[in-house]
């Protein structure tokens, strides 16, 4: 066991090729910060991919909190990290597991939700046209206005491949009349899920919404951090939950209480690069029982720098070094 290892930090900007559309504005680039910490014979690594307007830090929190650490840390100063600094917990947490956890025995097969552009720009994407029978797809809606959007989501019904399932994320833009209106339509054409229709402070109303209709509802922005996603289950939600690992807090923990409850997970992206991506899929996913449900990491279609098919190494060598 580790007592005390060395800590380097190098920040990230990533493009998209188009802004990411949603209901809280438009986003241009993914900014993130990957950690590196080197034990007596082991190096591993972590990645810190806040999204302030989903209730973690802001990445300037984040990379101002990297620059107060030492070039040395310990397990102890890692369990120290406030509350207020998930994305943080997260990226530090991952990374000493990947110090003194033994690598995983297999990779568990996963299938992937795609994410469509937002608005009329669906209708062209190429994922559209290429993907196989049975994919599964996202859009986002309460972007524009709802009849606009309501006409455009029949028009991407009838371009779907056969047998795929479509979810919608509205990420807690619409109001009740409008939930209720997509969710009568939704009705009618076996839509897998909707994310969030409504803001995280009415959890009351999106019970009866998902008492109301047949279209399962999933918690989103509601479920944050692992004590939202604690308060919520406490109080009674049992639909679908998506995680956005990055955001929740300790892994350490997430982990436990998703093993304690039997929770119907759709594990989401914030456009982490492979490193948390693939603890994530090794340390998370793989440590629950098998779902059928696909994962919402199918975003790499969204940049064209190549991060996909680069190692952790090849990635941090692109970096530039903090000025820590």
């Amino acid at each position: 066991m580790f007592d005390r290892v060395r800590f380097e930090f190098r920040p990230y900007a990533r493009r998209f090729k188009r802004p990411l559309q949603t209901h809280h504005g438009e986003w241009a680039v993914r900014q993130g910060v990957i950690l590196r910490l080197e034990g007596a014979d082991r190096v591993s690594w972590g990645e810190i991919v806040p999204i302030e307007w989903f209730g973690s830090e802001s990445c300037l929190d984040a990379l101002r909190f990297c620059q107060a650490l030492p070039g040395e840390i310990t397990h102890a100063q890692i369990q120290q990290i406030p509350a207020s600094l998930p994305a943080c917990r997260f990226g530090f947490e991952s990374a000493w597991e990947g110090l003194v956890l033994p690598p995983p025995n297999s990779v568990p097969q996963l299938s992937i939700s795609m994410l469509l552009p937002t608005g009329a720009e669906a209708l062209h994407a190429p994922q559209l046209f290429t993907a196989s029978s049975g994919s599964t797809f996202k859009w986002k809606i309460g972007v524009a206005v709802i009849q606009d959007e309501l006409e455009l989501f029949e028009e991407l019904i009838s371009l779907l491949p056969n047998q795929a399932h479509l979810r919608l994320d509205a990420n807690g833009g619409l109001t009740w009349q409008q939930a209720c209106q997509w969710l009568q339509l939704c009705d009618g054409y076996g839509i897998e899920l909707i994310e969030q229709p409504l803001p995280p402070t009415q959890l009351d109303q999106m019970l009866k919404l998902s008492q109301r209709y047949s279209t399962p509802l999933a918690l989103d922005e509601s479920v944050t951090t692992l004590e939202q996603l604690q308060t919520c289950y406490h109080q009674g939600w049992r639909g679908l939950f998506v995680i956005k690992a990055p955001l929740a807090g300790s892994p350490v923990q997430l982990r436990h209480f998703c093993q304690t409850h039997q929770l119907d997970i759709v594990w989401s992206s914030v456009f982490e690069t492979a490193i948390a991506r693939r603890y994530i899929e090794n340390y998370l996913i793989a440590a629950l029982p098998s779902s059928n449900r696909a994962t919402g990491f199918g975003v790499e279609h969204w940049f064209d720098d190549g991060w996909e098919q680069r190692s952790p190494e090849q990635i941090w060598q692109r970096l530039e070094p903090s000025n820590s």
